[in-house]
């Protein structure tokens, strides 16, 4: 059998709160950062985990992250974003497929990332199960232009390969 490799990219975005709110702290890629930015959202609003989680749904052809754990749910109220990601492996190991690789762009004007790029590329490839030459986390800004560069909000792509595999 020949293996079937899919692509699948994740888009997230989510705005900044007006103000720091100790018990919604910022996290990113599962880390929680002690930088003093809230996002406003029904989960915790981990924009990298989000955008992952629809790159896999994207390649395993089986929907949005919004179909799955829908923001009008009351179920997901805060949800820890990792909770979502153990499900759309499931969902991707029912359908026989697993990550080869993948990409993740943060786009930010605040906070800055880099100290925490290791951190946050590590507890990745811990959640999925991968060795670190399979995941790549970068972080950049949008030289002060638009919501992002207004410092309003976040915004994650995230690109992935994935194969099909027998059981």
């Amino acid at each position: 059998m020949n293996d079937l490799l899919r692509i699948g990219h994740g888009i997230d975005v989510h705005r900044y709160a007006e103000s720091y709110q100790a018990d919604k702290p910022l996290k990113l890629a599962g880390v929680q950062l002690p930088e003093e930015y809230s996002l406003v959202a029904h989960s915790d609003g981990d924009v990298i985990l989000h955008a992952v989680c629809d790159g896999i749904l994207g390649a395993c052809a089986a929907g949005d992250i919004g179909q799955h754990f829908p923001d009008t749910d009351e179920e997901y109220a805060d949800a820890d974003s990792s909770q979502f990601l153990e499900q759309v492996l499931q969902i991707a190991d029912k359908k026989q497929m697993r990550i080869i690789s993948l990409d993740v762009t943060v786009i930010a004007q605040v906070p800055r990332l880099a100290e925490y790029r290791q951190e946050m590329a590590a507890n990745l490839c811990a959640l999925l199960s991968l060795d670190s030459d399979r995941v790549n986390l970068k972080a950049t800004t949008t030289e002060r232009l638009g919501y992002i560069g207004r410092e309003e909000g976040i915004a994650c792509h995230a690109v992935i390969l994935m194969e099909a595999h027998a059981k």
